[in-house]
């Protein structure tokens, strides 16, 4: 099957894609699409995945280096890390260690889906303001 995903523009400077419809499009992705690559990325990956109604993710895992950060974006479950779980729904957020086993489910009537950022623990140096610069522009719109 060819890929979901469709450049949108790209320069030196970015990398804009579309992925379409998500429920949809994840249907026809095996409930799992990635970014890294065709986004270019070279700091972060990012998932956009599904979990069908009343389903449980397939695996548990951790990682070697890299946290994960789960962004619920509709559906509601349950989230588990190592030896604790607790409720998720549309707005959860949730940052794991690498070292966390994680693992999920699916407990509502609808599918879930989510966002997973990942990057290299402790990578992060700056932020938000401490890294923006605010520079003159103009608006091609």
């Amino acid at each position: 099957m060819n890929s979901p995903i469709n450049q949108v523009a790209e320069s030196n400077n970015f990398t804009a894609v579309n992925v379409g419809k998500l429920s949809l499009v994840l249907e026809n992705a095996n409930g799992k699409i990635f970014l890294k690559e065709s986004t270019k990325a070279t700091g972060t990956e990012i998932s956009v995945s599904v979990i069908a109604p009343k389903t449980d993710l397939p695996i548990f895992h951790s990682h070697k280096q890299n946290e994960e950060t789960y962004i619920i974006l509709s559906g509601s479950g349950k989230f588990q890390v190592d030896d604790q779980y607790f409720d998720i729904s549309e707005g959860s957020v949730i940052r794991v260690a690498p070292a966390g086993l994680r693992g999920m489910t699916n407990t509502s009537d609808e599918q879930m889906i989510y966002l997973v950022i990942q990057s290299k623990e402790n990578s992060l140096e700056q932020y938000t303001m401490e890294d923006g610069v605010i520079q003159e522009a103009t608006a091609l719109w």
